[in-house]
């Protein structure tokens, strides 16, 4: 059965097919146009395109990885042959430039030996120089000529030798290495020459006696560094010598100086002989010895002026009566005043002016309640009309610590300290220690 539908457009009729499916009494009909066939048409040649080409590349699969392994192949062997070649290259160049490569590495040993000879002595010369710290001179004391404070120059190091060694070693390097197309191989030279006709040879020459030089040069810095530190060394303990002098009290001669004078046997041996020159010695070994002992001595010359009463015993009173004759106040006539009184309410903490033994602690006399200190070298304080005494006899006592309290015992017309420094038992004026004191504070600390 068909049906014939009718085409208004144009007149005509155009039939459809009709699939008709009979299943027992059961009759089912389905009509099938022309895009339903053209469809499964063009899905049908899809899946033959496909399978055509399945089979194709199937078939062709063995004969494309054949060719694809032979071109590898290929490629691998003139990649080896290329290697064979520049290692053939590199082993000729290597043998040209041994010799001047044994050369090269004979100058480095030197050049390196003499570089940590250098950083060696730079590592010593930075202990000695630590040892000391600039002072800070303050007052009349910055205006002696002598008095200049210790004064440190830049450290001269010597690791830029290792910058110029490094480099020549680069060029020695570079020296047995191939042209500049095998870097395309990973070989990379260090360092090249600037000028195409100047050889690693005669450039590395060239480096070698920059460096030598260079080292030189650092040598001679280290040696004037040295001697600096020596003279301004030696410069402030002169300094410290002449300001302590001005009190009147010589400081004793160091140990160092000492040592330096000539030796005579004590027990009066005899010794003699014809004078014959020293053995020579390396000059910067020779200023290290002259700066050591230098510091040395400087240390010696300010652990002896520590020991001198340099401090005020009472620091925020200030002196009512000097050192000097003057009117007794009980007897209205002249006598002499051994010391300086400082005004002093009873009760205020009285100080020890340095280190020492006290040797005297209790009442003495016209002094009333006193205290006294040997600081050693025949210096000694007394402090007098104590209301309160804080230490007792052979105690150590400390600079700036406190050892009495200020009142008004014996011989007094009121609260007040009355303060003596004596050198070789006799009195002498305080205010010169304690300008002294003044003048060596950047000196001391």
């Amino acid at each position: 059965m068909s049906i014939r539908p009718e085409n208004r457009s144009f007149g005509k009729r155009r039939q459809s097919h009709v699939l008709i499916l009979a299943s027992g009494d059961r009759v089912r009909h389905m009509t099938v146009r022309p895009w339903m066939a053209a469809a499964a048409a063009s899905l049908i040649g899809v899946f033959g395109i496909g399978y055509l080409a399945a089979s194709t590349y199937l078939v062709l699969r063995d004969d494309l990885i054949g060719g694809t392994i032979a071109r590898q192949a290929r490629m691998q062997h003139e990649y080896e042959d290329r290697i064979t070649a520049l290692r053939a290259q590199v082993d000729r160049v290597t043998s040209r430039q041994l010799l001047d490569q044994q050369i090269v590495e004979e100058k480095v040993d030197k050049l390196l030996q003499q570089q940590l000879e250098l950083s060696s002595r730079s590592g010593r010369l930075g202990t000695l120089a630590e040892s000391a710290e600039p002072p800070t001179a303050s007052g009349d004391a910055a205006a002696l000529p002598d008095a200049e404070p210790l004064a440190y120059e830049k450290r001269t190091d010597a690791k830029d030798g290792i910058q110029a060694i490094e480099e020549i070693m680069g060029i020695a390097k570079a020296s047995a290495e191939p042209p500049a197309h095998a870097s395309a191989l990973g070989y990379a030279p260090e360092a090249q020459a600037s000028d195409p006709r100047e050889t690693a040879s005669d450039r590395t020459d060239r480096i070698f006696s920059k460096v030598t030089l260079s080292l030189k040069g650092i040598e001679r810095d280290q040696l004037a560094h040295v001697r600096q530190l020596t003279s301004n060394a030696q410069r402030t303990s002169d300094a410290i010598r002449t300001i302590v002098e001005r009190t009147g009290f010589v400081l004793p001669v160091s140990k160092t100086a000492e040592a330096s004078a000539p030796a005579v046997p004590a027990d009066g041996t005899a010794i003699g002989g014809p004078y014959v020159e020293p053995q020579s010695q390396d000059p910067f070994e020779q200023s290290l010895t002259t700066l050591d002992n230098a510091l040395v001595d400087l240390e010696e010359t300010r652990d002896a002026a520590r020991k001198l009463p340099l401090e005020s015993p009472a620091p925020a009173s200030d002196i009512t009566s000097s050192f000097g004759n003057r009117l007794d106040p009980f007897l209205g006539r002249l006598a002499l005043h051994a010391g300086i009184d400082f005004r002093a309410a009873t009760g205020t903490r009285i100080r020890s002016t340095a280190a020492g033994t006290v040797t005297a602690a209790g009442p003495a006399g016209g002094y009333g309640n006193m205290v006294e200190i040997d600081h050693g070298n025949g210096v000694s304080t007394r402090y007098a009309h104590l209301a309160v005494v804080l230490v007792h006899v052979g105690d150590r006592v400390e600079a700036d610590q406190v050892v009495a309290q200020s009142g008004s015992t014996g011989r007094s017309t009121g609260p007040h300290l009355h303060y003596e420094v004596r050198v070789g038992g006799l009195a002498v004026d305080p205010m010169r220690f304690l300008r002294a004191g003044t003048k060596l504070a950047g000196y001391l600390n």
